[in-house]
């Protein structure tokens, strides 16, 4: 590619709404890990009790109902999603300082320990099996919760625009309110649509294994998927170009 093609904007969104040297692969990762929250959410909301591993504003909200004591929901696993969920946001951080310097290796090091939660609460899922007793709730719920935290801290610290992984809210108002409509910039849609497509897929397809197969499938793909992204993240990250540098970065 040229570097006129990289530097132009108008034609680089054409073919990809991130195609430029800034970002490298992280995008196209990213979009996977978008996938993977779609898949958790659908089998922690569908099978563990309405509650979210991922989408934390929804399991704040799901929290208030239940302590006002709406049916069909739980405090204490709630709680449990929400603690993992800081937990591993905390080792995310800590994962972001040491080496947050090197955008490649910081995804490689965050994707490398979240995969391993997500296999276990997939192992966990097939043992378990339909309906999911109370104690395998919890078992699921914790590693569930960890790996969507050290991911959404991962992301936040990449900081590719658009692309937080498990929040559409600001995405699906940038959508609106940068919009020409609204008389804005236009914002590039193109990539919030992404972003947005990658999570409802997910849960499109984790929302039909659970309901009509098994909740384990769901956490396999995921599992797979966060195991891709830091096989790929660690196959780049030896690279010193300017995307592995963090934004502000030299």
């Amino acid at each position: 590619m040229s570097a006129s093609a990289d530097t132009n904007p108008t034609i680089t969104a054409t073919r990809w709404p991130w195609s430029t040297r800034e970002h490298g692969p992280l995008p196209a990762l990213l979009l996977m890990l978008s996938l993977v929250t779609g898949l958790v959410d659908a089998v922690s909301y569908l099978a563990l009790g309405h509650v979210f591993v991922a989408n934390m504003t929804g399991n704040v909200v799901l929290l208030g109902f239940a302590l006002a004591g709406a049916p069909g929901l739980s405090v204490p696993a709630s709680l449990a999603a929400l603690a993992a969920f800081l937990l591993g946001a905390l080792g995310g951080g800590r994962i972001g300082t040491r080496l947050g310097a090197h955008r490649g290796r910081h995804l490689r090091a965050a994707t490398a320990c979240a995969a391993p939660l997500l296999l276990i609460a997939c192992i966990v899922a097939a043992i378990a099996g339909q309906p999911v007793s109370s104690g395998a709730r919890y078992a699921l719920l914790v590693p569930m919760g960890l790996a969507m935290g050290l991911q959404n801290a991962t992301a936040r610290r990449l900081a590719v625009p658009d692309l937080t992984t498990t929040v559409l809210t600001l995405t699906l108002t940038g959508i609106a309110a940068d919009s020409h409509l609204a008389g804005g910039p236009g914002g590039r849609p193109a990539r919030r649509v992404l972003a947005i497509a990658a999570i409802f897929l997910g849960a499109l397809v984790g929302a039909l294994f659970v309901v009509h197969i098994d909740l384990f499938i769901p956490l396999a793909i995921a599992g797979a998927l966060m195991a891709s992204t830091a096989l790929i993240a660690h196959t780049r990250s030896s690279e010193n170009a300017a995307w592995t540098r963090a934004p502000g970065g030299k």
